[in-house]
């Protein structure tokens, strides 16, 4: 009886330690193998997805491991759909071994609802594809398909975790933010189950983030931030002409423009006036810009062209755009319902699943 006792809370670890690693790799999104990886419009998923199933397939059977880096395209695929729906441009989705797959958006929702929407486009369409496997498994008694079936609801389900940058996080900006507050909750108990070191980095980049938003700044106040950029500028006609350069310890205040496009970013253009120079600088995010600071210029002589290096210090107060979050309670009510219905779904799918495991290993 003992023997069996260990070996039954063996199965149980691995099969936690597995649901835990198979989560993981759909809930990071990392975009540093992006450059190495984009070739041409679809040569880099193409290759990206190939060199996946390949590495997957080192530790799991090749069926596994092509249905699993499926299951991750359909799900990126409904992503790519509810984007271009909205009129925004994304890449193909590229995949990264064991982080997931991503894709990127070339122009940011300006808006809770339409960030919401293009959040929920992931789960669903990733829920057809988990359906369309379960409905294979069901027909043909495939132990291979129903594990498919199975880590498909459960990976859906998991990115439906109110945990930013999970779907589930940003389907929340258009349902209500104290969503954030049950995932900041849910995800420890998630931790603890799933026993995932990934999970919890998530997890504790999440809280850190909600501390700086809400805690943090409600303490110590909206402060000024400071911001170094280095443009380069050529002076070569003024150093032809003997016009006395400005030396490397040279500071000043700079008279300055800002501006922000239609796609929400922000722009800063730098006058240097006994320099003949503006420069144009983009922003880390929607602020208030204080003050325009030179801080010392380096100088760059080559044998073509003789450049400044100015060292810009650009004083700023981060500008949280509260109407973001403002939409139509109908809206609301839709995703609400929508979001809750999704994942109580997933959950039944996953119960119906694992019956059929059981009867099968019976």
């Amino acid at each position: 009886m003992q023997k069996e006792d260990n070996k039954t809370d063996s199965k149980s670890g691995s099969s936690k330690w597995y649901l835990g690693s198979a989560a993981a790799l759909l809930l990071l999104k990392g975009k540093s193998l992006l450059a190495l990886l984009k070739f041409s419009k679809f040569g880099g998923a193409l290759i990206s997805m190939a060199f996946t199933i390949g590495t997957y397939a080192i530790i799991y059977p090749w069926g596994f491991a092509v249905g699993f880096v499926l299951l991750l395209f359909v799900h990126e695929l409904g992503h790519v759909l509810a984007a271009k729906r909205k009129g925004l441009p994304v890449s193909t989705p590229l995949f990264i071994p064991f982080l997931g797959a991503l894709i990127t958006m070339k122009r940011q929702p300006l808006d809770a609802q339409t960030e919401a929407y293009v959040a929920m486009g992931g789960p669903l369409l990733g829920t057809v594809g988990a359906m369309a496997v379960y409905a294979g498994a069901y027909a043909t008694d495939s132990p291979l398909l129903y594990a498919l079936a199975y880590i498909g609801f459960f990976l859906n389900l998991i990115n439906l975790l109110p945990i930013h940058p999970l779907d589930g996080g940003r389907i929340s900006t258009a349902v209500t933010r104290w969503l954030w507050l049950v995932g900041l909750l849910g995800g420890i108990i998630v931790i603890v189950y799933l026993k995932s070191i990934l999970f919890f980095f998530i997890w504790a980049l999440f809280a850190y983030d909600l501390y700086k938003k809400y805690v943090k700044r409600n303490k110590e106040g909206v402060k000024v931030q400071s911001l170094l950029q280095k443009p380069l500028v050529n002076v070569q006609h003024l150093y032809e002409q003997g016009y006395p350069l400005p030396g490397p310890e040279h500071t000043r205040r700079l008279s300055f423009n800002t501006y922000s496009d239609l796609e929400g970013q922000q722009y800063v253009t730098v006058y240097m006036e006994s320099l003949d120079v503006e420069h144009t600088l983009l922003l880390p995010q929607q602020c208030l810009v204080q003050h325009v600071w030179l801080n010392g210029v380096e100088h760059l002589p080559t044998p073509d062209a003789y450049q400044l290096r100015l060292l810009c210090g650009i004083d700023y107060i981060p500008f949280e755009n509260d109407k973001y979050y403002e939409v139509p309670a109908s809206s609301r009510w839709k995703f609400g319902i929508g979001y809750m219905g999704l994942a109580l779904f997933l959950i039944g799918m996953m119960y119906v699943v694992h019956q059929h495991i059981g009867d099968i290993r019976l």
